[in-house]
């Protein structure tokens, strides 16, 4: 018998896409993949339930207070709004994804190209309204006054952009509707691209879900690094904080992955990995980047919205509403940020008020 054994099909391929790997054409003798195997039945399923229920909860108190609570004042409320609901339609997947760790694929044909398209059209989406978000803040800052005369019209403009965000994401995620399908014999959802298109489609995902985002990032925030480190301002060394905190978060999450999905994509163009013990560690890599990219969706929340003085102030009064916060302690911890604000000359683009919203 050469190849993997019949253990290796492993439920990850659904959202990889980089599996199940034709072991009998790569390997000479007997690689049993029962380790891999164990290891996905263990660790994903509680893992993606609980990156589903924390980020659930913080995207859709982002999703209530726009909805209910604020009006869209930027250009940066509109993406915010859209990526909250690109973060939890991303996180409505995993559940599907955690059942298939553990009993294989049970949902069908129909839900196995749903479940992937969705997946990849909120990927694509995600990266990309994080892109627009670093654009924003370096418009409202180094370019702050001239976004202050277009403020009107830049908000037209952010729910066009916007809407041209979410066609661009789906017109991406087009070949997971076409090639993903279930195996009835094996249970499984995968996606199967004809010729050199998977390899494109490992690259498409890399430069738009890592390099873009990360190229922009460091360019935005540099400069309003150096925008900020000219201003007088008590301030302004918090706001650094905030850039250096949502950058390395970014760097930190999704380096790892995107360097195993280079590696993935060399393979995907010629088969490199002939090794069964590279096989394994790749696919172990694999699995725990993965795993750590996807926080990156319960962590958006925090990082660009309730870091936020707006923001913890109606999210504050959605407790008091709720009777869970006193109207005596609602405006003791309102009345200092309301005196910072009529206070300072540069509310508008100083430092956290602008950064963090």
């Amino acid at each position: 018998m050469s190849g993997y054994d019949d253990d290796w099909n492993i439920s990850l391929s659904a959202v990889t896409d980089s599996y199940p790997y034709d072991y009998d054409d790569v390997f000479s003798g007997f690689c049993s993949g029962s380790e891999v195997r164990q290891f996905v039945q263990s660790f994903v399923p509680p893992f993606y339930f609980i990156v589903f229920l924390s980020g659930f909860v913080g995207n859709i108190l982002v999703v209530v207070l726009y909805t209910f609570y604020k009006r869209m004042r930027n250009m940066t409320d509109v993406y915010l709004l859209n990526l909250a609901i690109a973060d939890l339609l991303f996180l409505c997947t995993l559940p599907f994804w955690a059942i298939d760790a553990r009993l294989d694929w049970i949902f069908g044909d129909y839900l196995c190209k749903t479940v992937k398209g969705c997946y990849k059209i909120n990927f694509f989406s995600c990266m990309l309204l994080l892109t627009c978000i670093s654009i924003d803040r370096y418009i409202a800052i180094v370019k702050a006054i001239k976004a202050r005369t277009l403020k009107n019209k830049i908000l037209l403009h952010s729910k066009l952009i916007s809407l041209i965000v979410w066609v661009t994401a789906v017109l991406l995620s087009l070949p997971d509707f076409c090639y993903s399908s279930t195996d009835d014999a094996q249970k499984r959802c995968r996606t199967v691209y004809p010729g050199m298109l998977k390899a494109a489609g490992f690259a498409v995902q890399v430069a738009i879900g890592f390099f873009v985002p990360f190229a922009v990032m460091v360019f935005c925030y540099s400069t309003i690094t150096w925008k900020l480190l000219q201003a007088k301002s008590f301030r302004k060394h918090k706001a650094i904080k905030v850039i250096g905190t949502v950058v390395s978060v970014f760097v930190l999450s999704q380096l790892p992955y995107n360097s195993i999905m280079i590696v993935q994509t060399m393979d995907a163009i010629n088969i490199t990995i002939t090794d069964c013990k590279t096989r394994k560690n790749v696919d172990f890599a694999t699995l725990i980047t993965q795993s750590i990219a996807f926080l990156h969706s319960c962590l958006n929340p925090f990082l660009y919205v309730f870091l936020g003085v707006r923001f913890r102030q109606d999210l504050l009064k959605i407790m008091k509403d709720i009777g869970c916060v006193s109207q005596k302690q609602f405006r003791r911890v309102i009345r200092p940020h309301s005196s910072f604000k009529r206070s300072s000359v540069h509310s508008e683009t100083d430092t956290t008020w602008t950064l963090s919203l």
